[in-house]
């Protein structure tokens, strides 16, 4: 057994399993494992890593395609006395092997194509082989897990979280909720993002389930609704552009949420309010709206209350128990009501960046108003205020940090990217004011010749935005790479000196809008094809009027959200696309290939 110095995260877990062995803990597609079943496979796991090197102060590399078995490798890690860290396969290999070396992992599990050499999965056997788990000594204040955040400000840093931290912020999060073993909680959420954490120990410190996919694929707003029906999920947690979209499925389908899910949990970016109460007033799942950085385990705010009719803001809510929440205008607290930046202390805070004292020291500091020697803030850079039900509200950032799909972004991060690629003198970068899914780019090139004329923009496409792209796409994660690119003559300035985005905007729209349309039926041959209304429903997703029949989705900002929405769009016409997924897009990423693969589905149902 795992000898602890003191009360564990797998405290909670060895409580589950002695209170409801016979519980399902692991639910996927092909197997349930019990609590008692789960425990004695990771008891071997445990045994196997814990005889690569696995212990106190050591990583174990998690790189699996299949979420189930990230579950249980996380598990087994804790179990061996280390930290585990998860690998996300949709970084650039080259990103991916500089994390890799970051880590110096004592030894990684994987079968996944985006494992490193020597990855290996040990036995997968139902029910284990009777394996005990190693006798390890593990601290509070030993590593649990360190994840990547996305990198804001030049290379990701890994945020390393200690034991006693993850124990505090399960049973937090499970006493927030009221989970209970009855419970079953859907995971979706990619597994090298944080909220991985969240859906998985809260729900063992409850002895509720855990419910996985086959794989990593997103789900489309359909297919997440009969997903959470199909396997009585109790519990989700969306990000909000993602809640966003399923809201709007389910109002144009005329459905609500199946009758098992109680909570959605939504967080990520600002909420607006009107789809909030919009959804209180029709749906029956209750929604906890949430707040909380890498930097101090997950979520440390909820907010589950009814929305008041004048709300102007959606609040972010209370702390979780161990949480402490300031809004601080110099480093001293001001009075509620009052706008400052949110510090976030107590012991939920991480012990702070992975090889990085300056960053660390930077970001975690001394609180000088606590009253326990060493305590320290984490400033989070979001400006905030305490309204009167003593609720945090989010009121913006006090930089230019954006958040892009659940991402924290800063901006300069990729406009030095930009202008690295020769022939781009400036550039500026910002998500489209529409949707806020899409990372927009405006470059003024370095040759006057090639500009536009004062006050337009020119939408890039082939060649020359694949030039701007591909150098991208090598050294930046895929959602941080600026998908709709205009070229310009100058960079505007408001009055206050910085770049005029709201008119870059307006060049862009007017583009839009002056862009030759090309007619759908130019390349359709027989009337009965359904190019037509495939092209229509591309261009009014991607607003895009001028797009044609072999113009690729990604390539004019599509991504998966997008995607979804699409997909929604096209079921509305046609019968054959009810079982298309998001990934069919990327083996048919044109309205032509799109049309000729719903063409042929429809032609097989006939």
């Amino acid at each position: 057994m795992t000898a602890v110095t003191g009360p564990d995260v797998l405290g909670l877990w060895d409580r589950s399993v002695h209170e409801h062995a016979d519980a399902p803990a692991l639910v996927t597609p092909h197997r349930v494992l019990t609590y008692q079943a789960l425990d004695r496979l990771s008891d071997a796991w445990s045994a196997s890593l814990a005889g690569h090197g696995a212990g106190p102060g050591r990583l174990v590399g998690l790189a699996f395609a299949d979420p189930a078995r990230t579950v249980l490798g996380m598990l087994a890690a804790l179990k061996a006395g280390a930290g585990f860290t998860v690998l996300d396969d949709r970084l650039p290999a080259a990103a991916r092997a500089a994390l890799v070396r970051r880590t110096g992992a004592a030894v990684w599990l994987g079968d996944g194509g985006h494992a490193p050499e020597g990855a290996y999965v040990p036995a997968d056997e139902d029910d284990g082989d009777g394996t005990s788990r190693p006798a390890v000594r593990a601290a509070g204040s030993d590593m649990a897990y360190v994840l990547f955040t996305s990198g804001s400000t030049g290379r990701p840093k890994g945020t390393v979280v200690e034991r006693d931290a993850l124990r505090r912020f399960a049973a937090g999060v499970a006493g927030r909720l009221g989970l209970t073993a009855r419970d079953r909680w859907l995971q979706v959420a990619s597994l090298g993002f944080d909220v991985l954490i969240e859906e998985v120990f809260p729900a063992f410190a409850a002895g509720a389930a855990v419910v996985c996919r086959a794989d990593t694929r997103a789900l489309d707003a359909e297919e997440l609704h009969t997903t959470m029906a199909r396997t009585r999920t109790t519990v989700v947690e969306l990000s909000t552009q993602y809640w966003l979209e399923y809201a709007r499925w389910l109002d144009t389908s005329g459905l609500t949420t199946p009758a098992g899910l109680r909570t959605v949990v939504v967080g990520g970016e600002r909420m607006d309010p009107r789809p909030y109460r919009e959804w209180q007033a029709r749906q029956p799942a209750a929604l906890a709206h949430v707040y909380g950085l890498t930097e101090c385990t997950v979520s440390s705010t909820f907010y589950t209350g009814l929305l008041p009719a004048d709300a102007e803001e959606v609040p972010l809510g209370t702390p979780l128990r161990d949480v402490e929440i300031s809004v601080r205008r110099d480093g001293q607290p001001v009075p509620d009501g009052e706008t400052g930046e949110i510090h976030i202390g107590g012991p939920l805070l991480a012990r702070g960046f992975l090889d990085d004292e300056a960053e660390t020291t930077r970001r975690f500091v001394p609180d000088p108003s606590a009253a326990v020697p060493g305590a320290r803030l984490y400033v989070t850079g979001d400006l905030g205020r305490i309204d009167a039900d003593g609720q945090l509200v989010f009121l913006g950032r006090v930089d230019d940090q954006v958040k892009l799909r659940g991402h924290r972004l800063e901006p300069a991060r990729v406009e030095r990217a930009l202008c690295e690629v020769p022939g781009v003198d400036q550039a500026v970068v910002f998500p489209d004011p529409e949707t806020g899914t899409v990372l927009w780019a405006f470059t003024v090139p370095a040759d006057p010749g090639a500009a536009p004329l004062p006050g337009e923009a020119v939408r890039m496409t082939g060649t020359e935005r694949d030039a701007l792209v591909v150098p991208l796409e090598a050294q930046l994660p895929d959602w941080a790479v600026p998908r709709v690119l205009y070229r310009v003559s100058v960079l505007p300035k408001n009055p206050h000196g910085k770049i005029d985005k709201r008119r870059l905007a307006t060049w862009a729209a007017a583009a839009a809008q002056t862009a030759p349309v090309i007619p759908a039926h130019a390349a359709e041959p027989h009337p009965d094809e359904p190019l037509r209304t495939v092209l229509g429903v591309f261009r009014e997703v991607l607003r895009t009027p001028g797009l044609g029949p072999d113009d690729d989705f990604f390539d004019h900002g599509g991504q998966s959200l997008l995607a979804m929405r699409l997909l929604a769009r096209l079921r509305d016409s046609f019968p054959a696309a009810a079982g298309l997924r998001v990934s069919a897009l990327f083996t048919c990423p044109t309205p032509q290939l799109l049309a000729e693969s719903l063409g042929a589905r429809e032609a097989d149902r006939l």
